[in-house]
């Protein structure tokens, strides 16, 4: 994938900054050099590729801060479409297990285009089953293909059914081995310099799928190595019924029992924390990916994302896995985070540009990348610019209120200042192709 030194995005209607003043700039400008902003205003110059975005809103690209980029070889299996979350992880542990390395970096690939598709330039992904010589390095082979910036994480699962848990006994692992192989990736991948494409989380997947002990040390050698930690958390009743009587508590607090508050953690889900648990993250500076439309799939209920913000709980948005949400379009995530809000606590609940900044610089925030998220100076060129000029914005009195009438669709999509999205086509990799080969992978998993 090839790189100009300098781009000129020209002209836009808006540009929506998220800056720390949340400016708003019309008929603007913005400079791009070697992937980074490094000028905005009206009327600049460049001897740069030119890119015209009048009849365009600009934006900070969107960022999504839990995904299984591997569940869009699942979308609406039989069995698991009308399942509440136990009963839905039941019916696709077997297909699951049937995966190897090819269906983790078709199906990623997949799924990062689709992304993109949607406006998002930074995602995270929590791959916790590695059936049949699989990776996280499959996963972050597709990133580079598709010119997406990663923060993948790797999951585990280490207690099987016959222990009591809920995945089947051979898509557990040793602990010994989940770490030791969480040092390798960290080792390989991990980039902790700004503007990086490549950071590496520690993500033991739930608290009903490993113990104590790995929660714990799994802790222990993220801090170690100064990398960000996640795992999901109090996702519906069924999850805190489960805590209530294996833990003798919350989920809160077991989290903070086992060291999983802070700024450098991020629980996924959290549609039942109570108020002592906001409190405790608002606290500890740790983050929420908010999934709404996989809650509203699975049944699992509305999280209380009116209270953390306002209690100032660091807040993201997640898609969370094609199996469980069947879309992976971050912008429809904004928009249900919005809706789902105003449909529990009224209609000034949340407004548009509340979500949309949830959906960027919060998202940026949630996973600790504060040279991304924004529309500013010295910023990461990560931007996608929306066509305000179609359908979908048609007689709108106010086009930078993108999630209420607005195109769900990005025009333009650039990331580290390289052109990913052009002309609302992915750039970087042969779509239909893999398209192709991922129906065909689906195909065989039916079988």
């Amino acid at each position: 994938m090839t790189q100009t030194s300098e781009i000129l995005i020209k002209s836009a209607q808006v540009v929506l900054t998220m800056d720390d003043r949340r400016r708003e700039l019309a008929e603007a400008d913005i400079r791009i050099r070697d992937g980074q902003i490094i000028e905005i205003g009206t009327c600049l110059r460049s001897d740069g590729e030119q890119i015209l975005a009048n009849g365009c809103v600009v934006t900070p690209g969107l960022v999504n801060t839990h995904h299984h980029l591997y569940q869009t070889l699942t979308r609406a299996v039989p069995g698991g479409q009308d399942a509440l979350l136990f009963g839905w992880l039941q019916t696709l542990y077997p297909i699951w297990s049937r995966f190897g390395p090819e269906e983790m970096n078709i199906s990623a690939q997949i799924g990062l285009a689709e992304l993109a598709l949607s406006g998002c330039t930074l995602t995270s992904d929590h791959l916790y089953l590695y059936p049949n010589g699989s990776r996280l390095d499959d996963t972050i082979d597709a990133a580079k293909e598709v010119g997406m910036r990663f923060h993948p994480t790797r999951g585990a699962m280490s207690i099987g059914e016959s222990d009591g848990g809920l995945p089947p006994d051979s898509l557990v692992e040793r602990e010994e081995d989940i770490l030791k192989d969480a040092i390798r990736l960290i080792d390989a991948h991990h980039d902790a310099s700004e503007g990086a494409m490549v950071r590496v989380g520690v993500a033991p997947c739930s608290p009903f799928s490993v113990t104590r002990d790995l929660m714990r040390e799994a802790a222990i050698l993220a801090r170690d190595k100064g990398v960000m930690m996640h795992t999901h958390l109090a996702e519906n009743d069924e999850d805190i019924a489960y805590s209530l009587e294996k833990f003798g508590c919350r989920p809160g607090q077991y989290a903070e029992d086992l060291g999983w508050t802070g700024d450098d953690v991020w629980h996924a889900h959290c549609v039942k924390l109570d108020g002592q648990e906001i409190d405790l993250f608002a606290r500890s500076k740790t983050g929420v990916a908010h999934c709404p439309c996989s809650n509203c799939r699975l049944g699992s209920g509305i999280a209380p994302v009116r209270g953390m913000r306002d209690a100032g709980v660091p807040v993201g948005l997640g898609v969370d896995g094609s199996a469980s949400n069947d879309a992976g379009n971050l912008m429809a995530e904004a928009r249900q985070t919005m809706l789902l809000q105003r449909v529990a606590l009224g209609a000034d609940a949340m407004s548009a540009r509340e979500a949309l900044e949830i959906a960027t610089r919060g998202g940026a925030e949630v996973l600790g990348r504060h040279d991304c998220g924004q529309i500013a100076v010295g910023k990461r060129a990560d931007i996608a610019i929306w066509d305000v000029s179609g359908i979908e914005s048609a007689g709108s009195w106010d086009p930078a209120a993108l999630l209420l009438a607005g195109p769900m669709q990005v025009k333009h999509l650039f990331v580290e200042g390289r052109q990913v999205v052009r002309d609302k086509q992915i750039a970087t990799i042969d779509l239909p192709r893999v398209i192709e080969r991922q129906n065909s992978l689906a195909q065989n998993l039916m079988v």
